[in-house]
């Protein structure tokens, strides 16, 4: 097996939500999942987004396509803050420290 590689159907049985959750996610593309010896894996590295997007699917009721809007949202947000960030920097070289 590859590490960093999670086998989806474990995992759903461990966290207790269903599979074709994971797949819905990744029709929209908010995931990623590789097939190795007929058996789905996702990355490890996804695996923070996933139980992010299974709270908001199972405790919040938001269905997939909402799910889809709001992480879009917040990686908008997040460059917002990169760039506000960034422009933060430039402009305190230019502002005397009186």
């Amino acid at each position: 097996m590859n590490s960093g590689l999670i086998i989806i159907s474990e995992y759903c049985r461990e966290a207790r939500i269903e599979p074709s959750f994971v797949l819905l996610l990744e029709e929209v593309g908010l995931i990623e999942i590789d097939i190795i010896e007929n058996e789905r894996y996702f990355h490890e590295s996804q695996l923070r987004d996933l139980e992010k997007f299974a709270r908001m699917y199972y405790d919040l009721s938001i269905n997939i396509e909402g799910i889809d809007v709001i992480n879009q949202l917040l990686a908008k947000i997040e460059m917002m803050r990169d760039e506000i960030k960034e422009l933060k920097n430039r402009l305190s070289l230019y502002v005397s420290k009186d």
